[in-house]
């Protein structure tokens, strides 16, 4: 039985609550000038409910529990008045014009995470559609959305969101979410939804009242763990199960990044995340079509993306934050917090080679050994960035990368992220080098959680020694410095770095299975700085030589035998860089200066030494990477 208020048309409505340890629940209609109270009828396992009659969309209501506490229905679809006020009925009939629609392979995507709220200036789905055509035109195909579930006031990052089948409303509610993805799909891009399913918010959490929602078994950092394995569990299980097919069933959702699994606390036999996961997988074969789950996770634990048959979860895909880290740290040479276990060449090479580069390692941050092994996993599998909401807006001041490095450091970064063969990730405002600030904001009402949260971020960053204030989190300005400049992208250096942007992902485009892991052979030179990768996709070898270091050095190409044919180079005066050294043609073992902070690719002129037919076979099978012991590099 799933807990909801489900219209039926002609003013009818079934309401069902899970209420298991209550004597008596009455669904209360509020009408104007009057209440009507109606009694629900007990069933199996601590489900009441009732169908009744004159129930007109938008209808508000609440329970009453045992004849007492009143509360709004914990499977809202709708909080009109906010967390603390009733919820509303809602038809979810609407339009749709994405029948044609089937969505993108998880290898094809290309991410843009993005906060409502911030993204324009009115902050809501309906102002996010007019800016789809730029998006497009930009190259991406993914929008996903932080959390957009009902949190408390108008100002929220969404991981404090409390009625998580309710669409925040004053960023447009449940038509404006379907408008917003309806119009998505008609453009060709898929979307997808941050959901939390380790925690509730703080403000206006009343799922405890309903019924034994939470454990005191586990903590998470964020307060009370769900009751995902104690008494009563099947239907605190079945209540976030069914939450995943809704998104997919009534908003058409393409797939859920899960935040945070490794703050989901579950000793069962059948894991939360594997229950959910083959739960998924069943209502994608009863749509004939692929719906999709990404996982966050700081554990670097392959069992979450491991197939179910396996041992594993069977997630479709997990965030790889040591791709972050490596590269962030090489870049900005920050040593504090997590990113003193990164900062050398050599991590980078590895995050590129395997995914994970703490692979069962010592980490110095953690003080203890960490993580699994991920080389013989898809690239596909990981999600790869260099800005999200966390490692921008967990910073003290929430500075983006754009404040952090130079403009030629930050068109480094860029191919870093999209030439790699994982699924690139970029942060709304990224494309163009966005200035302002991503803070931490929050909108509570309780004066003694404002403080809570305000003295819980100071001590958030005692690890990283940021000197200075933190920002007001409940402050307005705070929220409002955060929104997105849209008139920057069009002026001086922030229209060259989003054509740039363009131009990188375009250049991703052109090549077929961008993903395949095992085309690409990884090299490095740890002193110099210097990161080489060179790919056979298709009947194509490309290579791309990235220059960490704030000093031109000199390498030679690999695969010396061919021609190779400069098709992107981060330093031209195009791309306002100091204007290009590297030759446009590179001949043979020729020996070549690659400039400081740079980034260039390079194609393989077919016609060179067609007569070689050694050099050919060669070409197509390369040598195996091995591991030199005494340099610990990529040879």
């Amino acid at each position: 039985m799933i807990p909801a208020a489900k219209y039926k048309g002609n003013n009818k409505c079934s309401f069902t609550v899970w209420a298991p340890q209550a004597r008596s629940v009455k669904l209360q209609l509020i009408k104007t000038n009057k209440r009507q109270i109606v009694t629900l009828a007990k069933a199996e396992r601590g489900y009441w409910s009732r169908e009744v009659e004159g129930i007109a969309p938008g209808s508000l209501y609440l329970y009453k529990l045992d004849d007492s506490i009143q509360r709004a229905d914990p499977a809202s679809y709708c909080q009109p008045k906010g967390v603390h006020g009733p919820s509303a009925v809602v038809d979810h009939k609407f339009t749709w014009q994405d029948s044609n629609w089937q969505g993108l392979p998880l290898e094809k995507m290309l991410i843009y995470e993005l906060h409502v709220g911030t993204f324009t200036e009115e902050g809501t789905f309906d102002s996010i559609i007019k800016r789809l055509k730029e998006l497009n035109h930009l190259g991406i195909n993914t929008l996903e959305l932080m959390p957009i579930v009902q949190f408390p006031g108008e100002r929220n990052w969404g991981y404090d969101g409390v009625f998580l089948y309710a669409v925040q409303s004053s960023y447009g509610g449940p038509s404006g979410l379907k408008r917003f993805i309806n119009a998505c799909h008609q453009k060709g891009l898929a979307v997808i939804l941050d959901v939390v399913y380790n925690h509730l918010g703080p403000e206006g959490n009343y799922l405890r009242d309903f019924g034994p929602y939470f454990t005191e078994k586990y903590k998470t950092p964020w307060g009370q763990s769900l009751n995902f394995d104690g008494p009563y569990s099947d239907q605190v299980r079945e209540f976030f199960f069914e939450n995943a097919l809704y998104w997919f069933r009534e908003y058409h959702l393409d797939a859920l990044r899960l935040d945070a699994v490794h703050a989901i606390y579950d000793a069962s036999a059948k894991h939360f995340i594997e229950e959910l996961s083959e739960r998924v997988q069943e209502f994608s074969k009863k749509s004939d079509r692929k719906y999709y789950l990404i996982g966050e996770s700081d554990l670097n634990d392959i069992r979450l993306i491991k197939p179910r048959s396996r041992g594993g979860y069977g997630l479709d895909a997990q965030w790889c934050d040591d791709f972050h880290h490596s590269l962030h740290a090489l870049l900005t040479g920050e040593q504090s917090g997590y990113y003193k276990d990164f900062g050398i060449t050599d991590d980078l090479a590895k995050a590129y080679q395997e995914g994970f580069v703490y692979s069962w390692k010592y980490s110095k941050y953690r003080k203890r050994h960490h993580g699994s092994s991920s080389k013989h996993l898809p690239a596909k599998r990981f999600v790869v960035c260099i800005q999200n909401h966390d490692q921008i807006g967990n910073r003290m001041f929430g500075e983006r990368l754009s404040n952090l490095v130079s403009f030629e450091a930050l068109k480094l970064a860029a191919g870093a992220v999209i030439l790699s063969p994982y699924i690139p990730m970029l942060f709304m405002g990224e494309e163009y080098g966005e200035q302002s600030p991503f803070q931490y904001f929050v909108s509570h009402s309780e004066q003694g959680l404002i403080e809570a949260v305000r003295k819980g971020r100071a001590e958030e960053f005692k690890s990283f020694q940021w000197k200075g204030k933190c920002p007001d989190p409940q402050a307005v300005k705070t929220f409002m410095t955060s929104k997105l400049r849209w008139d920057k992208r069009t002026k001086g250096s922030h229209i060259t770095l989003l054509n740039y942007y363009r131009a990188l992902l375009a250049l991703r485009k052109a090549f077929p299975d961008f993903t395949d892991k095992k085309t690409i052979i990884v090299r490095y030179l740890s002193k110099k700085q210097i990161l080489l990768w060179h790919r056979h996709i298709g009947d194509r070898q490309i290579q791309c030589v990235m220059n960490f270091s704030q000093a031109e050095q000199k390498m030679q190409m690999y695969a010396p035998q061919n021609v190779w044919t400069k098709i992107l180079d981060s330093t031209d005066k195009k791309w306002k860089g100091p204007g290009s050294r590297l030759p446009s043609t590179i001949l043979g073992k020729q020996k070549v200066a690659i400039p400081a902070l740079s980034l260039a690719v390079f194609e393989q002129k077919k016609a060179f030494e067609k007569k070689k037919t050694s050099v050919a076979r060669a070409e197509a099978s390369p040598p195996e990477i091995r591991i030199n012991a005494n340099t610990n590099s990529y040879i």
